[in-house]
């Protein structure tokens, strides 16, 4: 009898064009937002607070983006990471509409990419990913590539198609929710008095916060998030530990970002990413930001900025990279991103 039990998807196992539909739909509840506060120091008012966000034009406060982006995210590790060895990175992410309570979101990924790594035992998949709800409206898509080991070392390597991705969001690449409106934000409510006209190109900002990873912690939330990707859970995939999900970096860092840009609410476009060393628990992540570029917007009252985000495992703030152009060994995430700020 054919086995029933799904081993995953190894490199061989992939073609440029294939459109894979990921199971399992899942409806967001109040639960979501509840637990993922509890996971993390998530303070941002637009999605604290209903009365706050209707005050900024939105009809209640959505679902955390990167929560909603964890969903959408984790509904695809079975079919494309479930046997990767790291998340390589990712480009062009959009958060197109807000998630509510009560939309369920699923999954659908293309693959746009392949190449062969040299030692031909691993080798990259890029695929373009889209979230959609339950009326079929796509509320975000983002690119990422995986580093997929592979079964059957005799297979042939694929032909390399690398795609052509942007390196950086335009403004008018940004999709403002509708209706949002920060002419009468409260800056009091929100926590602090910066607005977007405060903060500089260039400017730079140590997020002083820390918080230790903690295996039980890391493990209920990649659980929440119904990633089964093995390296999380199954140490013999990696003896040395479970490697820390990394959603749960990204989502560590965001949240301690609070403390000097509580006011960068929304998160709408994904420029690029890296998770640049292995996390494990036990180690304490700090973070620090830096502000890269600045628009305005049609809405009113609302400015976009561009910010990179780097969580770090200790070390000085504002070092990223040695004099070999490579990530120092205490680099954990450089994330590139557009916010939604009061002007």
């Amino acid at each position: 009898m054919a086995a029933k039990t799904n081993p995953g998807r190894f490199f061989e196992d992939y073609a440029v064009g294939d459109v894979l539909k990921h199971a399992v739909p899942r409806t967001v509840s109040g639960g979501e937002r509840a637990l993922y506060h509890a996971l993390y120091p998530a303070r941002h008012a637009l999605y604290s607070s209903d009365a706050f966000a209707q005050d900024c034009g939105l009809p209640k406060s959505p679902i955390d983006d990167l929560a909603a982006f964890h969903v959408v995210f984790g509904k695809t590790v079975p079919d494309v990471s479930l046997n990767a060895v790291a998340n390589l990175g990712y480009a062009e992410g959009r958060w197109l509409l807000p998630v509510y309570e009560g939309d369920t979101l699923r999954s659908e990924s293309e693959v746009i990419g392949l190449k062969q790594n040299s030692n031909g035992k691993t080798g990259v998949v890029y695929v373009r990913t889209r979230g959609l709800n339950q009326r079929d409206e796509v509320v975000m898509d983002y690119v990422r590539w995986v580093m997929v080991r592979k079964s059957n070392l005799d297979a042939p390597a694929p032909e390399t198609v690398v795609p052509e991705l942007k390196k950086v969001l335009a403004p008018a690449d940004l999709v403002i929710p509708e209706g949002l409106d920060f002419s009468n934000y409260d800056f009091a409510l929100a926590g602090e008095p910066h607005r977007w006209g405060d903060y500089a190109v260039g400017e730079t900002i140590d997020h002083v916060d820390g918080v230790t990873i903690e295996e039980a912690e890391h493990m209920l939330a990649t659980r929440l998030w119904q990633n089964t990707a093995k390296v999380h859970f199954d140490l013999t995939f990696r003896p040395e530990g479970r490697l820390i999900y990394g959603g749960h970096v990204i989502s560590m860092a965001r949240a301690l970002s609070f403390n000097g840009l509580a006011n960068a609410q929304m998160i709408v476009g994904l420029n690029g990413g890296a998770h640049a060393n292995p996390c494990f628990a036990g180690q304490t992540v700090k973070a620090w930001s830096e502000v890269l570029d600045k628009a305005e917007t049609a809405a009113p009252g609302v400015g976009a900025i561009r910010l990179r985000l780097v969580a770090t495992k200790g070390g000085t703030p504002f070092e990223l990279k040695g004099e070999d152009g490579k990530y120092k060994p205490e680099v954990l995430l450089d994330l590139d991103y557009w916010a939604l700020m009061p002007m």
